[in-house]
């Protein structure tokens, strides 16, 4: 049975044409960077991986001006290191870092964005966080900034890992989603979710409700529908849910279908999540499990990265919903 193959069988057998012994390599030093960190994260208070790094300074805050935890930071290392082993990584956009960072590797093949701990806000209240990663061709074996702007287009292989009540690694290199589960007896990943498909329609929703004021009206709109259920002109009741981690919320829509949105708002006109490191990597994976993305104006796969460390708004999930609320955005363009 293809079901609980182990990673390594898995890309031996379905990784094929010109990056395959490449993203062999470099997903087997992504999976060894995940669990070591999934022993970091299960290790927590009793570790003293818990607290923030900040204290009356400013150090600790990282380039966004979030305060950092001790385990982004040791995440961030522990990504950094382990995924220069195979040889073919360039150079690496984290964010935890203000700039690129310049692989040890001379020849590398690949660049490589990440978020090695997202929803870390959560770790210390013992709920779901994750790493997101991006992998994209490097123009030369010498990156400069620039070279990391592509569009999510350009993708060879998006993924995240889930730690939760087991660890995930989940990724696509465009053939389709395909989840795997951390044996803890073995450590090995095996595959236990093979070709994840969104359902086309859902009755769940993930939105931050406090910032119900500042939304615009299309978001609005769209959540007003939802929360009026049976009694609305959408005849049918949906449940809400946020987590605060996108890993958490885009693992639950892969499961189970729903939609994850972080619009552009009155406080954050550009958006919340960063696009080349959250908002690409998961656009790419909800897409080819059957759902679609969107900023409300265009498909965020086409967004045309101005920065490394760019906000982005997204809305993402089943589909038929993606295009109700990106369908709520484009009539009120046109109407301006």
């Amino acid at each position: 049975m293809m079901q609980n193959m182990t990673i390594t069988e898995f890309l031996a057998q379905h990784l094929q044409g010109e990056h395959s012994a490449a993203l062999t390599a470099m997903l087997s030093d992504i999976a060894h960077a995940v669990k070591q960190i999934a022993v970091v994260i299960d290790a927590g208070a009793i570790a003293g991986n818990m607290g923030s790094l900040a204290t009356e300074s400013v150090q600790g805050v990282n380039v966004h001006g979030e305060v950092q935890k001790t385990l982004d930071v040791l995440t961030n290392d522990i990504f950094v290191e382990a995924i220069q082993k195979s040889g073919y990584v360039a150079g690496m956009v984290s964010e935890e870092v203000v700039d690129p960072i310049k692989s040890m590797v001379k020849n590398g093949q690949y660049l490589l964005c990440f978020d090695p701990l997202d929803g870390s806000s959560n770790v210390n209240v013992n709920i779901s966080v994750g790493t997101i990663f991006s992998v994209l061709k490097a123009p030369n074996s010498q990156p400069e900034l620039a070279d990391f702007l592509q569009a999510g287009t350009e993708q060879i292989c998006g993924g995240y890992a889930l730690y939760g009540t087991s660890t995930m690694l989940v990724f696509t290199t465009g053939d389709g989603v395909n989840g795997f589960t951390l044996d803890k007896k073995t450590n090995t990943f095996l595959l236990t979710h093979p070709q994840m498909q969104i359902p086309q329609n859902t009755t769940e929703f993930a939105i931050n409700m406090s910032n119900y004021r500042f939304w615009q009206e299309p978001v609005q709109r769209y959540v007003d529908e939802c929360l009026q259920g049976t009694e609305g002109e959408r005849d049918k009741d949906f449940n809400m849910r946020w987590v605060a981690s996108m890993v958490a919320e885009v693992h639950r829509i892969l499961v189970r279908g729903g939609i994850f949105m972080y619009p552009s708002d009155a406080k954050a006109r550009m958006g919340k999540l960063r696009l080349m490191y959250e908002a690409n990597p998961m656009s790419f994976i909800v897409e080819q499990a059957g759902g679609g993305s969107s900023t409300g104006l265009q498909r965020v796969l086409e967004v045309s990265p101005t920065g490394i460390h760019q906000r982005v708004p997204i809305m993402l999930g089943s589909k038929n919903e993606i295009d109700r609320i990106a369908s709520y955005h484009q009539k009120k363009s046109k109407r301006k």
